[in-house]
């Protein structure tokens, strides 16, 4: 690492004590890289192993890495902690602008320790820290608490502000941290941690220059990349429509969970499906900090006031693939303003939004089944498609207004055992399930993944590329675990993931050289495998075992491209897959 990188600074934060300090850990960054790799070396250090995740001792880590700042698609700021949710790995990474903004603060990581005892922020610079009141923002929605921030804190530089909406401040474990309004720490609850801590929003300003090892090489780098990102063609399609371009072939496919997953194609799917928001809602694109992609697509949702002809409310929503399966296919609704207007509501209460869509789709099978009752819902009668209903529950949810909607916001897996259900309840490894019934491959990524995402080892995309005969339990399992270990390192540069036909272990070799690193090929597979296990050793201590996890009946019984799921495939293709994770990959 170069001498003057600042990824070796970590700034320390005790919100209990209203105190910071930075430690330079040259050894711990120089050993895993950065992001990924970084982040959860520090939970290491800092998560007591028997504490509950709402204790003060539960940390916040946030970390970037060597290619943050200096090469295209390095966007991502990884975040680390104890789930609320499913009391294993929380682990979520967001783009914006969060990770730029850090790195040039002066920091590779921040470490945020203890509870404060009144709501504030923090703002975060090359100075260090400072703490702030905001007891007058407690309760309000997301996108009033970022424009507050943003107004009242001025400066220069390249700013970030994340923040929590009222589900993290009551709690809900699958609450989110949003960033730059349009971008999140998604999954596995970081945004209930920030409500125990009563940490509302972060401010990070950063603007000092990044060093590379020679400027002459790193340029030649630097061009070469941008030109082979331009030209591969598969990222074309998330510039024009999105990721929301995947509704229509996922739909053809007989792959997009619709109504709880009692389906998998959509009557409606022409209506909400990324060509038709591009057509007739399209605002405006944009890009995180450094990426020429700009997948990022905002709709602009006219709503007219009821005592004012010719006078509207223009609102600004950001669409993707997953939060349209989420408030769309998977609770049944058609109607592309009826999502919007969905998503808007779960942007400003700062929910996850594949989390909450599954539960809205339970919550509506559940009162189907009369497992729940009108006295449970508080008179709400939900049914598929219904989106007034599904706002109202929202907000209930967000205020875990009775017990009901205290135990919808704990999610599917707590909800179902104690109303019933558990059948459909849609959720692996306590989290639940994203966008895809695609076959095999899809489902023990969710059982197996570090985060029990989508994202971990992408079996979905296996999936799609294999036909049904070429599958079998040894070769799945060998190749999603290869998957993964790979994507530990491309998360410690920290790229996004569009990248991955481009960053191989070849180049990200060469990235991490520019910024003084010496790393083979073969260092980088290790390194990969050892994170990959770091991670599961975290989970295990605290009692998982993916062999033991729950497989919703649900997945067995609606047919998946490559037909009717087998349970016993499954449990098979899991236990080989724990057995890699046991043995470094065998």
């Amino acid at each position: 690492m170069l001498p003057n990188d600042p990824l070796k600074r970590i700034l320390y934060i005790d919100l209990s004590a209203k105190k910071f300090w930075v430690e330079e850990r040259y050894d711990l960054v120089a050993q895993n890289i950065g992001g990924t790799g970084l982040a959860s070396a520090l939970l290491e250090e800092e998560c007591p192993e028997n504490i509950d995740p709402r204790d003060p001792k539960n940390p916040i880590i946030f970390a970037v890495g060597p290619a943050n700042g200096l090469f295209p698609l390095a966007s991502k700021t990884v975040s680390m902690f104890l789930s609320p949710h499913n009391k294993l790995l929380g682990e979520s990474h967001a783009g914006g602008r969060s990770a730029l903004a850090l790195r040039m603060a002066g920091y590779g990581a921040v470490v945020i320790r203890g509870q404060s005892d009144i709501p504030i922020y923090l703002i975060i610079d090359n100075q260090g820290v400072k703490f702030k009141d905001a007891r007058a923002l407690w309760g309000l929605p997301v996108s009033e608490t970022g424009r507050f921030i943003r107004e009242k804190e001025s400066g220069s530089g390249l700013r970030s502000i994340l923040r929590i909406g009222p589900a993290g401040e009551s709690g809900v474990t699958y609450s989110c941290v949003v960033t730059e309004t349009y971008r999140h720490f998604g999954r596995l609850g970081l945004g209930a941690l920030f409500g125990y801590k009563k940490l509302k929003a972060i401010l990070i300003k950063g603007k000092q220059a990044l060093p590379v090892a020679d400027r002459s090489t790193y340029k030649k780098l630097y061009d070469d990349l941008l030109k082979r990102l331009h030209d591969t063609p598969s990222l074309k399609k998330y510039y024009e429509i999105g990721t929301a371009v995947n509704i229509i072939p996922l739909n053809k496919l007989g792959a997009l969970p619709t109504r709880n997953l009692r389906e998998t194609r959509f009557e409606a799917a022409e209506k909400i499906c990324g060509e038709n928001y591009a057509k007739n809602f399209l605002g405006r694109r944009l890009a995180c900090a450094h990426c020429p992609i700009a997948c990022i697509h905002i709709a602009a949702l006219r709503t007219p006031y009821e005592d004012e002809p010719y006078f509207y409310k223009t609102s600004f929503i950001s669409y993707d693939y997953e939060p349209i399966y989420a408030t769309g296919s998977m609770i049944g609704v058609g109607s592309p303003e009826g999502v919007l207007r969905i998503l808007d509501t779960v942007d400003n209460l700062g929910f996850d939004v594949m989390s909450v869509g599954v539960v809205l789709a339970w919550a509506t099978e559940a009162f189907e089944k009369e497992l729940v009752t009108e006295k449970e819902t508080m008179g709400l009668k939900p049914r598929f498609g219904d989106v007034e209903t599904y706002i109202k529950m929202l907000n209930l949810i967000a205020a875990q207004a009775n017990e009901f909607y205290a135990a919808l916001a704990r999610g599917v897996d707590f909800a179902s055992q104690k109303y019933g259900g558990e059948e459909f309840a849609l959720a692996f490894g306590g989290n639940e399930m994203s966008g895809y019934h695609t076959g095999y491959g899809i489902h023990v990524t969710h059982l197996t993944g570090s985060r029990h995402s989508h994202l971990d080892s992408a079996g979905y995309s296996y999936d799609q590329k294999t036909k049904p005969e070429e599958i079998n339990p040894e070769k799945l399992a060998q190749k999603l675990f290869n998957e993964e270990a790979y994507r530990q390192v491309l998360s410690s540069a920290v790229c996004c993931f569009f990248g991955r036909s481009v960053y191989n272990l070849e180049t990200l070799a060469q990235v991490f050289s520019c910024s003084g690193f010496s790393y083979t090929i073969e260092d980088l597979k290790g390194l990969g495998v050892a994170i990959l296990k770091r991670k599961y050793l975290f989970k295990k201590k605290r009692g998982f075992a993916p062999s033991k996890l729950r497989i919703p009946k649900r997945i067995l019984e609606t047919v998946s491209p490559h037909g009717k799921l087998r349970e016993e495939f499954l449990k098979e293709t899991v236990k080989i897959y724990e057995n890699l994770l046991e043995q470094g990959g065998g």
